[in-house]
């Protein structure tokens, strides 16, 4: 019910007037669906859907590939400072995002003005960002994963003549799509989902679908009457993507929390 009540409420909101809202309104007095047509225009978030799903998902692909490939090292073969790699990821994974933001835009302005190029303001430059916190989750994610996946198989593989790399694309790999799903769904929320970063690493072209929310609502607050039921409604449809994927991917995404839970 805790859940369950605000979120009817949202869903009964975006279908009521704004004057509706406004009077406390649960049940609208009459159902329309303008708000979903209106937020095209009043809020332009079809240009943040379209910056947050190339963002959020290459993020999430590259992230998922690098992992996999990475945790399958740290695994499988033994090298002098594999441990410290492995905690120095764990300790990047527990810094606070809030302390990396003015590091990583310092970082990324001087490397844009050494190398002449443009990387603050580009969806690149947010991709790279997402990038460098996404990947010490997902390499940890794997390691735990991989752990529990049996040696014989590759083993045998190796014994047929297949290479490392064949190892990895033919035998790791469609035994750890679980695995990789969950690294991959993660990594792909919080590139959706963040605000911090994109406020600063964004300009009004690139800026994401959470960017534009935050916009819209702080643009409201001065109005007369602000636009509560287009607000509603735009978080409603900023929401369905992240549904869907869980709804695709559920399978993956229990298995995958599952086993590596119980096998790490």
């Amino acid at each position: 019910a805790l859940i369950a009540i605000p979120l009817i409420y949202v869903v009964l909101s975006s279908l009521n007037s704004d004057l509706g809202v406004a009077r406390g309104e649960f049940f609208p007095s009459s159902f329309s669906l303008e708000n979903y047509a209106n937020i095209w225009t009043t809020i332009g978030l079809g240009k943040g859907i379209a910056n947050s799903l190339i963002v959020a998902g290459s993020a999430a692909v590259v992230s998922a590939a690098v992992a996999l490939a990475t945790a399958y090292v740290f695994v499988r073969f033994r090298f002098f400072g594999r441990v410290t790699i492995m905690r120095g990821l764990l300790v990047v994974q527990s810094v606070p995002g809030t302390l990396m933001v003015l590091p990583v835009f310092v970082v990324f302005a001087s490397a844009g003005s050494y190398l002449g190029i443009t990387v603050i303001g580009t969806l690149w430059g947010l991709f790279l960002t997402y990038l460098t916190f996404t990947l010490p989750f997902s390499t940890w994610v794997m390691v735990t994963y991989l752990r529990g996946l049996p040696k014989e198989l590759e083993e045998a593989a190796r014994i047929d003549g297949a290479s490392n790399l064949m190892i990895l694309l033919k035998v790791v790999l469609p035994l750890s799509w679980p695995g990789v799903m969950v690294s991959a769904i993660f990594a792909f929320l919080l590139g959706w989902n963040d605000v911090l970063f994109a406020s600063v690493m964004t300009n009004s072209d690139t800026q994401t679908a959470a960017i534009a929310l935050q916009v819209f609502g702080s643009t409201q607050q001065s109005g007369t009457l602000p636009l509560y039921g287009q607000m509603m409604a735009a978080s409603l449809v900023c929401a369905v993507p992240v549904i869907l994927l869980f709804l695709m991917f559920q399978r993956y995404l229990v298995s995958g929390l599952t086993s590596g839970a119980v096998k790490g």
